[in-house]
């Protein structure tokens, strides 16, 4: 049997598919719907259509050409444009997505304008600040910004959304999500406006959704890492009834030597600039596998077998195979991070193999 190239990411498609129904059925016990967030996979069709055949019927990315890839790919659904734009890729938005995240008015103004050209009508969630340092506009501002948008025809106002442990690693807290709910209650019946997206977090936001009763006008979350991965973000801990192991990063030996642990000579400064340190543990079974951190990031790899990553340079990571006798040819299986998902999804060296069961 012919092996597929390595290095390669490993996609399961079925137990993606199951963590989407599960999380489905969880988040709608307090009417709360699920924003599909596919920029991990770089909007993957594969990925999207299994999503989308779940029942996630918006899909958030933020690149535009990972949104142009899935429609490309005949992918149904309302596109959501995750970051905030720049005025460069305006016409852009306005063509892919139809609906967007922003904070900055020159941007919304832009896109009025884009919109119009275009005879459409360009959807806008409003970013709200809560407090992780990232995107988004204060609350003593939104009026103000929310005045102005109703006074152009190109766009509509169709929700508020906050951000939470992306930047700043802020929680989202009942405090906080309950300041955001009623500051929609307030804009609705200000400015008679009924919001689509009172969107409260993302995948960090399942503690908080599992011990509030009520989560007042909170009605949708944007999910990626608990989809994909099966766990939330905050302590990286397993949701119940999801698979973790949807995705496996798998690399080849290329060598395998009975080497001393520790180098010899003088040591200064690795190709990244890092002045290394190891720890002598005489003459290993030293292991050196076709990957490194041009395809990978590596510390968000944990071996499937009893072996320890020792380091990597931009294209071999060398490892401690202890007594696995591993061999020149065989392969190595990684669990992946978030981090590590990223990067293996968006490496054009990286093989991407699907398995449906």
């Amino acid at each position: 049997m012919i092996q597929s190239l390595t290095p390669r990411i490993e996609i399961n498609l079925a137990k993606i598919a199951h963590n989407a129904n599960v999380l489905l059925q969880l988040y709608d016990k307090k009417g709360i719907g699920i924003m599909g967030v596919t920029k991990a996979v770089c909007g993957d069709p594969a990925v999207a259509k299994v999503f989308v055949e779940a029942g996630i019927h918006t899909l958030a990315d933020s690149k535009i050409s990972n949104i142009k890839k899935m429609q490309d790919a005949k992918v149904e659904a309302e596109y959501v444009l995750l970051k905030i734009s720049s005025i460069q890729e305006v016409k852009d938005v306005t063509r892919y997505a139809n609906v967007s995240i922003q904070s900055e008015w020159v941007v919304i103004e832009k896109l009025s304008q884009s919109a119009k050209r275009a005879n459409q009508r360009h959807k806008i969630i409003l970013m709200i600040e809560m407090g992780d340092g990232r995107e988004g506009i204060l609350p003593k501002d939104i009026h103000e910004m929310v005045q102005k948008i109703l006074g152009l025809s190109g766009v509509q106002l169709v929700g508020i959304a906050a951000n939470f442990a992306c930047f700043g690693g802020v929680k989202p807290s009942n405090e906080k999500l309950s300041v955001l709910s009623l500051l929609a209650s307030e804009l609705e019946s200000t400015y008679s406006l009924c919001f689509d997206y009172i969107s409260g977090g993302n995948s960090a936001n399942y503690q908080w959704f599992t011990k509030v009763e009520d989560p007042g006008n909170i009605n949708n979350v944007r999910l990626g890492e608990s989809i994909l991965l099966g766990v939330e973000t905050l302590e990286q801990k397993t949701i119940p009834a999801l698979y973790t192991n949807a995705f496996t990063f798998v690399s080849e030996v290329v060598e395998a030597k009975e080497k001393p642990s520790l180098p010899d000579g003088e040591i200064g400064r690795d190709a990244f600039g890092n002045i290394p340190s190891f720890k002598d543990k005489g003459m290993m079974n030293r292991v050196i596998l076709g990957v490194g951190h041009q395809d990978i990031l590596i510390r968000g790899l944990t071996p499937l077998m009893d072996v320890e990553i020792l380091g990597a340079s931009s294209d071999h990571m060398v490892i401690d195979a202890k007594t696995s006798g591993l061999r020149v040819g065989d392969e190595v299986d990684f669990s992946c991070t978030y981090g590590a998902l990223l990067a293996a999804m968006t490496s054009p060296y990286v093989t991407k193999k699907y398995v449906c069961h």
